[in-house]
């Protein structure tokens, strides 16, 4: 559930840092998705042991070699990775399916020693890993070695935030507030952003900014199709901001809109983006990409014909078809954590009336930090 409107890494290379004194030495095993990469780095920041980060570039072939070879360096290309050599590490922390046969292959090499984690859904069986910290879209069978937490990890630290907001607002001029800052992810799963709902979102925020007297700050993010993104913005010509999201941009404005914003709006399908929002204790509003016609919380009932093909959209109608009928442990269900955000009181629909007390706080990275410990209490 990816945060992909943070800024991109691309560096290849390995970083060393002191080893903790008694702490295991951990290898953090990047992946291309930047949202996979932060809640990495969030975690291994929280252990506070000492780590390497490896990075990887991949062959067009990794699907097929990972798929059929089990734990196997293929699917990597060698001179344009991270070495991998001995001493092996006593840790690996991985996400992504790409890095699942190359994190493998190092606990073979280890003779076993090294211990696997994983976070988001594994493509190997679970057996295969000491450490599964996943969320409740995986829909993974409860197993002692499968942590479900309540939506994915996030390293935002309110001084990190804050100081993101002041860089950002000294950017900006005066503007009325409160300022409203939406994040705009893009199509997944049964959802489609294209113009057409990009344009439904305009009309809801303008709706927003003119109930609360404030003003509109958007962000795109790595899904944000060209054409969504023009519509959006011929949409919105009075925001106070609009940033198109760029590889490398240097000047990416997400973290200081997470911190300078008074109200947060994120679309539904994001679970990265919407866990962000929330995490600052901000209102957040969740625009709503297919709430009200997608409906099939129970994947072993069979769904009627009229609601299964009640869109012709071909994402949709694919999604819906892999929930129905597809394995269990390979299918996502991306309407149960927004659905559950919105349950806990942590955001509201985009629409309805704001949410409404102050929920207890997210503690999901404290509690893959203590399973990880665990593994070497002996």
């Amino acid at each position: 559930m990816t945060s992909e409107a943070g800024p991109q890494v691309s560096e290849a290379g390995a970083q060393r840092l002191p080893k903790a004194a008694g702490g295991p030495h951990t290898w953090v095993l990047m992946g291309r998705k930047e949202g996979d990469n932060r809640q990495l780095q969030a975690l291994v920041e929280m252990l506070g042991w000492a780590y390497e980060t490896k990075r990887f570039a991949y062959r067009r072939s990794e699907l097929l070699t990972n798929l059929l070879l089990g734990p196997n360096l293929h699917g990597m290309r060698a001179g344009e990775s991270s070495p991998l050599n001995p001493p092996w590490p006593d840790l690996i922390l991985t996400a992504g399916r790409r890095n699942e046969p190359i994190a493998r292959w190092i606990k073979r090499q280890s003779g076993g020693r090294t211990k696997l984690v994983h976070l988001g859904r594994p493509w190997a069986r679970p057996e295969a890993f000491d450490l599964i910290v996943t969320t409740p879209q995986y829909r993974l069978p409860p197993r002692a070695n499968i942590l479900e937490n309540e939506t994915v990890i996030h390293g935002l630290e309110p001084e990190r935030l804050a100081e993101a907001g002041e860089a950002l607002g000294r950017r900006l001029p005066d503007m009325p507030r409160p300022l409203i800052a939406v994040l705009v992810g893009g199509s997944a799963g049964p959802f489609t952003l294209d113009a057409e709902s990009a344009r439904r979102l305009a009309q809801d925020v303008k709706a927003l900014a003119e109930r609360e007297g404030g003003t509109l700050l958007v962000t795109t993010s790595a899904r944000t199709t060209p054409e969504a993104a023009e519509a959006l913005q011929q949409a919105l010509p009075d925001a106070g901001l609009f940033h198109r999201w760029r590889l490398g941009d240097a000047e990416n404005p997400y973290l200081g809109l997470l911190g300078l914003a008074d109200i947060l709006v994120a679309t539904g399908e994001s679970i990265s983006m919407a866990t962000e929002a929330c995490a600052t204790g901000k209102p957040v509003y969740l625009f709503d990409m297919g709430r009200s016609w997608f409906s099939m919380r129970r994947p072993a009932r069979l769904p009627a014909l009229r609601e299964l093909f009640a869109d012709y959209d071909r994402r949709a109608l694919v999604y819906r078809l892999a929930l129905a009928f597809g394995p269990r442990r390979l299918v996502r269900d991306l309407q149960v954590v927004p659905e559950r955000l919105v349950a806990s009181g942590r955001a509201a629909w985009l629409g309805d009336p704001a949410p409404q007390g102050s929920p207890p706080p997210l503690r999901d990275l404290e509690r893959a930090a203590e399973a990880v410990k665990t593994l070497f209490a002996d």
